[in-house]
């Protein structure tokens, strides 16, 4: 009597994957940018905001990544790249400021960080001579990398006196405010959400605070484009870049609330 042959195996081997995603890797040799997981799993940035960053993240340095130009490069609307370029501002992944060039030309400068708010290694230089020492003089605030969710944090305890923050809590908190910020939500919304409903007694402020941002974060907004406005144009920002609807070049709603602050 023969001997059966087996064929195939009666089940698949113990451990063998039957579901879910299968990676085939090949190794890049050139054109390839290396982008960490922090990145590409984040887990409150929508899908444009990540691709978005890793497209910067591929390109040369000094090519420009204007709102105008990246909507014609992309299929996503003005809004949506605004509003992706505001989400990775807001986690730490890219700087804009406004530079006033020799000619006189006032551009937006873009840095873009691999590591959210990375420091690039200054180059080494020579050692100087000894000089006598300066004079003392008081050490200068260093600057909040989110200013307008500090500014609000800062401000609870005019609505809600519980809520008196320390400056290091205004540091840690700034980030998630300026996630919901990220997300189109008015800074009054924000407030209200923070400062509505009180217990009678908030014996840690700052605990308090945490758990509000987090418990009632909203969702990204639709990805859908909005029906383009056939008679308001889209403008940017003069002075922070954001996309607004308005018949002239200008400032948007929140710059223009916020000069009679900086007039005072």
């Amino acid at each position: 009597m023969a001997t059966p042959q087996v064929i195939a195996p009666s089940r698949a081997p113990s451990g063998s994957p039957t579901a879910g995603v299968h990676h085939i890797n090949v190794r890049h040799t050139n054109g390839f940018t290396v982008i960490g997981n922090h990145l590409a799993q984040h887990a409150q940035l929508s899908l444009t905001a990540i691709g978005l960053a890793a497209h910067i993240q591929s390109l040369p340095t000094g090519a420009r990544i204007g709102i105008k130009l990246l909507a014609a490069r992309f299929p996503e609307s003005e809004a949506r790249i605004a509003a992706a370029l505001r989400e990775l501002e807001a986690a730490g992944y890219l700087h804009r400021d406004r530079v006033r060039l020799a000619d006189g030309r006032v551009v937006t400068r873009t840095t873009s960080y691999n590591q959210p708010q990375a420091k690039a290694p200054a180059p080494p230089r020579e050692q100087p001579e000894p000089a006598e020492p300066a004079p003392s003089a008081p050490p200068e605030p260093q600057p909040q990398p989110h200013p307008e969710a500090a500014t609000l944090l800062t401000g609870l305890r005019r609505h809600a006196p519980q809520l008196t923050l320390s400056a290091r809590d205004i540091s840690e908190l700034a980030p998630a405010v300026a996630t919901w910020l990220a997300r189109d939500v008015h800074p009054a919304t924000v407030r209200h959400a923070l400062t509505s409903d009180l217990p009678p007694l908030v014996r840690h402020p700052a605990g308090f605070v945490r758990n509000r941002l987090t418990a009632l974060l909203p969702p990204p907004l639709p990805t859908t484009p909005e029906p383009p406005s056939a008679a308001v144009p889209l403008q940017d920002c003069d002075r922070c870049d954001r996309v607004f609807r308005a018949p002239e070049p200008g400032h948007c709603r929140d710059c223009r609330e916020a000069e009679p602050h900086r007039a005072a």
